[in-house]
């Protein structure tokens, strides 16, 4: 670490001063993404900072663990042309598995207005250069999948790259490749505070003891808007909460099957175990931090599951194993990465909508570019700047699952 004179060393309760080039705050899949590629850089000087006794009990272990480019705005696109092709090559390059499967995204449009905006996005995915998407008609969608009620279905899309990776393994794999090449994690140690001087960020106050540091990035999930408070910066993320409900093992309807997302209501699913994992965004949830599951979800989602797969009539679920997570929403369903404005050496990674798991790759990269030279070539970062909301910018994502 190099300081310059001016630079004041906080003191922390113990006497013992701890120092990091970075910090990063959350050590879920995003806050290892980030340490993985700045340690890969050549910055191996980076603590990761995560409250809870093991990673991953946030958002990461709790999410669907969808990979996709099937999105409307360039921004997401790019996202993902960098994050699947490194879910495929991760196990070869970090030496630890990631559970890429490529089994596939097939979108059902249920109407005329539906299926002309799977074209029109489709238009941009490959202006953007993903080559393995394509347009289908009805008569391909019911051949591939006899089992699903299709009278309302006009055509739709699919993408054989698309797929689901294991998020609790992608951020093990992160983090332990990242500790190895010189990086440190600290578990069971809270944030206390965030200390700024004239130059900006100075130190990052823990129950462990105070780390002097100039870099910090925000990378707490839902919780990041409390974190962003410790710098007086209104961050406009909150958490909503999701429901999942995990299958007892079914054999009606095929286990090669793709993610399949019903656009007439939002509901999807995918083969999970033997199996099936259902998911559908409740439009009456309200934002909070509410991670209990509520058992009444279980029949407005089976409903719908019956109402596209009639065999899906007989699906048995044990309640007991459905699961509660939080996405952290933004006004426009983007993330937010970058300097905060006027804060110097606060970085953010936040707001990532449903999409953290899938955009973490190219998240971490992202930040890693901005932190070491102040640019990144893989996006506009602009674009995905905290200041769009206040300058009326927003890109709105609208294939928001």
């Amino acid at each position: 670490m190099h300081y310059n004179s001016s630079f004041s060393r906080p003191k922390s309760r113990s006497g013992f001063m701890h120092t990091a080039e970075v910090v990063i705050i959350g050590g879920g899949i995003v806050g290892s993404s980030i340490a993985y590629h700045l340690t890969a850089a050549g910055c191996n000087d980076v603590l990761v900072i995560e409250r809870e006794t093991a990673q991953g009990k946030g958002s990461t272990g709790k999410s669907m663990g969808g990979v996709r480019a099937q999105f409307s705005t360039p921004v997401n696109i790019q996202m993902s042309l960098y994050s699947i092709p490194f879910y495929a090559s991760f196990d070869e390059r970090l030496g630890h598995p990631a559970g890429y499967r490529p089994h596939g995204y097939l979108f059902c449009a249920t109407s005329d207005r539906r299926m002309a905006y799977l074209r029109a996005n489709y238009k941009k995915q490959v202006a953007l250069g993903l080559k393995d998407v394509r347009l289908i008609a009805t008569d391909e969608i019911r051949e591939m999948f006899p089992q699903l009620r299709s009278d309302d279905i006009v055509g739709g899309s699919f993408c054989s790259t698309d797929g689901f990776v294991d998020p609790y393994s992608a951020m093990i794999g992160f983090m332990t490749w990242a500790a190895d090449h010189g990086a440190t994690l600290w578990k069971n140690t809270p944030v206390t505070g965030i200390q700024r001087d004239a130059r900006g960020i100075a130190a990052v106050e823990t129950t462990k003891g105070t780390v002097a540091t100039r870099k910090v990035v925000n990378a707490a999930g839902a919780w990041a808007a409390e974190v962003a408070k410790m710098v007086g910066l209104d961050l406009p993320v909150e958490p909503l909460r999701r429901m999942l409900v995990p299958t007892e093992p079914f054999e009606q309807f095929p286990h090669t099957a793709p993610m399949i997302i019903d656009m007439s209501n939002g509901f999807h699913f995918r083969p999970e175990g033997l199996g099936f994992l259902l998911a559908w965004n409740d439009p009456e949830e309200t934002p909070g931090y509410k991670t209990d599951f509520d058992p009444a979800f279980i029949e407005k989602i089976l409903t719908r599951a019956a109402d596209r797969v009639p065999v899906f009539e007989n699906l048995a679920v044990n309640p007991k194993r459905a699961w509660a997570g939080l996405y952290e929403m933004t006004p426009d369903h983007h993330p937010i990465l970058g300097p905060a404005p006027g804060l110097p050496g606060f970085f953010l990674a936040n707001g990532f909508s449903g999409h953290g798991v899938m955009h973490a790759p190219a998240t971490g990269k992202i930040l890693s570019d901005l932190i070491l030279t102040g640019k990144t070539d893989l996006v506009d970062a602009s674009l995905l700047a905290l200041s769009r909301f206040a300058e009326g910018r927003m890109i709105e994502e609208t294939a928001v699952l």
